[in-house]
């Protein structure tokens, strides 16, 4: 989607003046979580509401700064007590505005009060360097997570979410012509370069604001993850969760297309590149993931 949006917030050599009076001084998100999707971010949202030290939105994406909000949700709303109800009223009357303003999106969390909340939208992570900049430029203080997936791994489960929730035609998963006529969509190709998404985002979020975090983790160890994250988000990795662990569930309920040894094979060698970018930028588990398909 090519940004035509005002940001109505930010108006020429007015910004400066605005974000100094601006009625979110105190109030605004804390934080975004940009993705990816299919890599750990429902978890997030799930921890993260059920801290004490956090208030999170009664939905989990927001979809603000891609699609204003206007987005068809499957799932229930949390509806626990007033301050849903009122975030849910600000973001309906702000959903029906023609453009971006970042004043009003700042004032969706107040209802937060002393505690931390942030905006958890994947699509985020797609957005151009301009609205990046116009983002980080009102909330420079704003902290920064983007989840990082396995390239293969991550775009199979995101096909497989799509043909489950019929978000596009079922194909034959063993037909690599019809794997790659799914593959080649703009959406689905923008979402599968993690490299490319943290260098954008880095341009313009300070280093002690950015982290990356990765999905291996949280398959491997997900309580450290967890204290690693409440860490940078300013929570208390010693409180628990009320009523939730931090055990990831493996088990979604959502059966993926079988992936045969041939389309694997056929995705690593799209994305080999990739992989290896995202070894030599990114670190971490990122630095195995050539290995899994015999790239050195």
């Amino acid at each position: 989607m090519r940004w035509a949006w005002p940001f109505s917030a930010l108006r020429g050599d007015d910004q400066h003046q605005e974000r100094d009076s601006s009625p979110t001084c105190g109030a605004g998100p804390d934080f975004l979580c940009i993705g990816a999707h299919k890599a750990g971010t429902t978890w997030l949202y799930q921890q993260l509401d059920s801290h004490p030290d956090f208030w999170m939105p009664p939905v989990k994406e927001l979809h603000y700064f891609d699609q204003l909000s206007r987005v068809q949700r499957a799932g229930r709303l949390r509806r626990r007590d007033q301050r849903d109800f009122r975030f849910l009223e600000r973001l309906n009357s702000l959903s029906a505005e023609p453009g971006i303003d970042l004043e009003k999106y700042g004032r969706l969390f107040e209802p937060k009060a002393s505690l931390l909340s942030g905006d958890i939208s994947p699509n985020y992570s797609t957005l151009s360097d301009e609205v990046i900049r116009q983002v980080i430029g009102y909330f420079p203080n704003l902290r920064v997570i983007f989840l990082a997936r396995d390239p293969v791994e991550r775009v199979w489960s995101h096909l497989s979410m799509e043909v489950h929730y019929r978000q596009i035609e079922p194909f034959d998963p063993t037909n690599i012509d019809e794997v790659d006529r799914n593959l080649s969509r703009r959406g689905l190709l923008l979402r599968s370069y993690p490299s490319a998404v943290v260098a954008r985002w880095k341009r313009y979020v300070h280093p002690d604001l950015f982290r990356v975090y990765f999905f291996d983790d949280l398959q491997r160890n997900p309580t450290e993850l967890r204290r690693s994250i409440l860490g940078f988000l300013g929570g208390d990795p010693g409180k628990p969760g009320s009523g939730l662990t931090a055990d990831y569930n493996r088990w979604t309920g959502m059966e993926k297309l079988p992936l045969t040894d041939k389309v694997r094979s056929h995705l690593a060698q799209f994305f080999k590149k990739e992989l290896k970018t995202c070894a030599a930028r990114l670190g971490g588990p990122a630095r195995q993931w050539p290995a899994r398909y015999g790239f050195s």
